[in-house]
This record gives structure tokens, sequence and C-alpha cells, in this order.
């Protein structure tokens, strides 16, 4: 009898050791499964939160303008690129741009210039932005700014950009294109896109 339950005893400890040790198993597994799911979690995050940064980015460019040019720009006389003539861009302003069909709204004399400066809504500041035109600038005049000239932009090509300050990086004298262009990438026709110089485009 008492080896009987002596027997019994010793089953039932196995029985529960052995319990134990799966039911540890399948924590552990339940415990790396779910540490993986996060992990796959925090990834998709990342991805989804580079992409919405690209889109906030984008959404701050002004893809189509108006049509209306500053007062005081001259129609060029004879550009090589007349109003309705076809090209192609040679520029990357904006993703899309390059290798784009183009049609030419316009053709200006002026003096374009490249600038940095920082948005009146905040955030990064803009470097090198391409173009902004003598006419686009407060109080310009008709002498070309010197490289690191202090100036006020009075341009609306991007969010934040009118009334923003800014320093001349360069400038050159060229005539410069209204155009309308369909992005190589896809999406909506943009219009009025200000503004190309003529070494960025080249005949279709």
């Amino acid at each position: 009898m008492k080896t009987k339950r002596l027997f019994i005893g010793i089953f039932t400890l196995v029985l529960m050791f052995m319990l134990a040790a799966c039911s540890g198993n399948s924590t552990d597994k339940s415990s790396e499964k779910n540490s993986k799911m996060d992990h796959e979690t925090m990834k998709m995050d990342d991805k989804n939160s580079s992409s919405d940064d690209k889109s906030m980015d984008m959404d701050h460019m002004d893809h189509s303008g108006s049509g209306e040019v500053p007062a005081g720009l001259k129609v060029a006389e004879n550009p090589k690129y007349k109003a309705g003539d076809q090209a192609i861009l040679k520029s990357d302003h904006m993703e899309g741009m390059n290798g784009s069909e183009a049609t030419i709204v316009g053709a200006y004399d002026t003096i374009a210039y490249a600038v940095t400066y920082t948005p009146t809504t905040g955030g990064t500041t803009v470097k090198n932005h391409k173009w902004v035109i003598q006419e686009e600038i407060k109080d310009a005049g008709d002498k070309t700014l010197e490289p690191g000239t202090k100036v006020t932009l009075q341009a609306d090509h991007m969010e934040g950009m009118n009334g923003a300050t800014g320093t001349i990086d360069s400038a050159e004298k060229t005539t410069v294109y209204m155009v309308d262009y369909t992005p190589t990438t896809g999406g909506e026709k943009v219009t009025n896109h200000k503004w190309v110089t003529e070494d960025e485009l080249t005949a279709k």
C-alpha cells in the first residue's frame, strides 16, 4: 500500500514538472512572437513616418502658379523658346521634373538668383533655391545683387517664401521661362511653373 502511494506521489510530481515546462515554453514562444510583432510594427511605423515626412515636404510646394508675373518684368524680345514651343526640362527643382516635356507659357529677360532663406512659417532653412528673379526681391532695383547680399523675398513659389529673409547665393542674367509640364513620375499636370532658365531647357 505504501509502495503504491509512493509511486502515485512520484508520478504526480513528474507530471507537475512536465506541465510547468510546457507552460514555460509556451510563454517564451508567445513572448518571442509578440516581440517580433512589435519589432515589425515599429519598422512599419518608421516607414510610414518617413513617407509622411516626404509628403509634408511636397505639400509645402506650390506646384502650379497663377500665371501672373511681377510688375516690371520684361517679355523677352528674342527668346530661344517662344510661347507655345515645346522643350525638354533638364532641371530637378521638383520630383518628376527632370526629363519631362514642357510647353513654354512665357519668356522674360531678367536676373535669376539662387537664394537661401528661412520660411516665414518656420521649419528648416531652404538652401540654394532656384530661382527667384530680380522683380521678386524687395527694393532690388535694376543692378545685379552680389552673393552674400541679404534680401527680402516677394515670391510665392513655396509656402512661407513671401516675406522671408534670404541670402543671395548666385546670380545669372538670363532669359527665364514659365512652363507647363506633366511630371515623369505621373500625377497632375503642373501649370505656370516659375522659373526655369534657358540652360535648363533643351529642344525636343
